[in-house]
């Protein structure tokens, strides 16, 4: 049984054919990434929402003054005496 011999025009046409293959399904993975990045972008923010109400909701209850909040939202210890 003899091997028919590919041309070297007819390898170049299948290895063009392979390499369009490959560059549509990057093309389609990209837009796919690009969607699911977003969508986690979205659901980080979805988060930060709900921890601003939780600390919204303390808030209210809290008998710190807003002072006390603020100083302590800045790093400060309010309840440290200056040395």
């Amino acid at each position: 049984m003899a091997r028919r011999a590919i041309s070297i025009d007819e390898q170049i046409d299948r290895q063009e054919a392979v390499v369009l293959a490959m560059k549509k399904k990057i093309d389609t993975m990209k837009v796919k990434y690009e969607a699911e990045i977003e969508k986690m972008a979205k659901l980080v923010d979805k988060k930060k929402d709900i921890e601003r109400q939780e600390i919204i909701k303390l808030l209210d209850t809290t008998t710190r003054t807003n002072d006390e909040i603020k100083a302590f939202l800045r790093g400060e210890n309010p309840d440290q005496e200056d040395e």
